[in-house]
């Protein structure tokens, strides 16, 4: 199985805030930016895998800006590291003024996709191999992230999340 590039998982989708989609505030509701966000996730997921994927968690979501209704907002998603059968993939949100066309990250997100067969049984992902500085940060922080998951649902021993260990303990 030949490794892949971020990049080739790299999706990104833009559609306009209308007001069906916002709060009393004018906002864009965080669940419909929530339901964006997995659809692109999933389609880089897929792309890197050529596989059915299914969401397998959300790890992190950080809602820092509100989401005015009129905004552009573009879901950049791309594979950030990948392991056996799953993937987590990162997540960038950008909206764009409508008025000056400035581009500003509103919010960001980390999800994890599993990769299945046609029965539903979890199946081998290609390795990931970072190019750029950023793809390289988020490669590394993976596996922390990954292990501070186990560690905190009890699937894995917190002597035994050794990325963990490392940055809390000297060696």
């Amino acid at each position: 199985m030949q490794s892949k590039k971020p990049s080739d998982s790299r999706t990104q989708m833009t559609d306009m805030v209308l007001p069906s989609e916002t709060n009393p505030l004018n906002n864009l509701f965080g669940g419909e930016l929530l339901a964006r966000m997995d659809r692109a996730a999933s389609i880089a997921a897929r792309r890197h895998s050529r596989r059915i994927t299914v969401t397998a968690s959300v790890n992190h979501v950080a809602f820092n800006q509100a989401v005015p209704v009129g905004s552009v907002v573009t879901v950049d998603a791309a594979v950030s590291r990948a392991f056996n059968s799953s993937m987590e993939v990162y997540i960038d949100v950008w909206m764009e003024d409508r008025f000056s066309g400035e581009r500003t990250k509103a919010n960001e997100a980390i999800y994890t996709f599993v990769a299945v067969d046609e029965t539903g049984k979890p199946t081998k992902v290609p390795e990931l191999k970072p190019e750029t500085e950023l793809e390289k940060e988020r490669f590394n922080g993976a596996l922390r992230r990954k292990q501070l998951s186990l560690v905190l649902a009890g699937k894995m021993k917190p002597k035994d999340a050794t990325e963990l260990r490392a940055l809390f303990m000297e060696q």
